[in-house]
């Protein structure tokens, strides 16, 4: 499978697929293709994986598209002004992506669900207790809501991050949350009574337009118009 992200902020990502290749996708991703791309509604991995996706921001059930009689072409769209990201994911070195952040991926890629192993984490630290879990072989293409930022932490070396900045982290990171510092700061700061703390060491991508903040702006302009 070859590759080419084009579109600047308003990124689609065309890849190029050899006979008989094939690749999967979420529910709707795909934007166009050429007339021998077959496609195939599945489960992949059987109904317990299905519903776990599901509860992941996932579609219940995942599309496979297969070059058939030559190579192929196929394209996804990202659904939000960003970045499209590629990954190249090998095994022992997953990737945690936030919910509804997988796009597309090889045949070799697996997606699973994934839970927060602190409760706090998950229900106060912005991104959900639950996330997603990307490994197996392969490239995986991930979308970002605005630009992505990327870190590298050394073991130990932490990052504060307001809710809903954190796009994706290896899975050797850890996340965690902190109360804001101080009651006048929680009433007045504007940044709300939680951040999320993520531990090194591994790489860290933070993006700068979370989808969930442009709803919440959006909504108090409908409320107070």
């Amino acid at each position: 499978m070859r590759y080419e992200i084009k579109g600047g902020n308003l990124p689609v990502v065309i890849c190029t697929l050899d006979g008989g290749e094939s690749m999967f996708t979420e529910s709707g991703a795909m934007s166009w293709m050429s007339p021998n791309m077959k496609m195939e509604t599945t489960s992949r991995g059987g109904f317990g994986k299905a519903l776990g996706r599901m509860f992941s921001g996932e579609s219940l059930f995942l599309n496979r598209y297969t070059a058939t009689g030559g190579p192929g072409m196929i394209a996804y769209a990202s659904s939000f002004p960003g970045e499209i990201r590629a990954f190249d994911v090998t095994p022992g070195n997953d990737l945690i992506v936030q919910k509804s952040a997988f796009l597309a991926a090889e045949e070799g890629v697996e997606l699973s669900v994934f839970f927060r192993k602190k409760i706090a984490a998950g229900l106060f630290g912005g991104e959900g207790f639950i996330m997603q879990r990307i490994s197996g072989q392969g490239t995986a293409f991930i979308e970002i809501d605005g630009s992505a930022i990327e870190y590298q932490l050394a073991p130990g070396q932490q990052i504060i991050v307001d809710t809903g900045y954190v796009a994706a982290m290896d899975a050797t990171c850890s996340m965690d949350v902190v109360t804001v510092p101080g009651v006048k700061n929680m009433l007045l700061g504007g940044e709300g009574l939680f951040n999320t703390v993520v531990t090194g060491p591994g790489r860290v991508i933070l993006q700068t337009m979370p989808l969930s903040n442009v709803a919440a702006i959006i909504g108090s302009h409908i409320t107070t118009g």
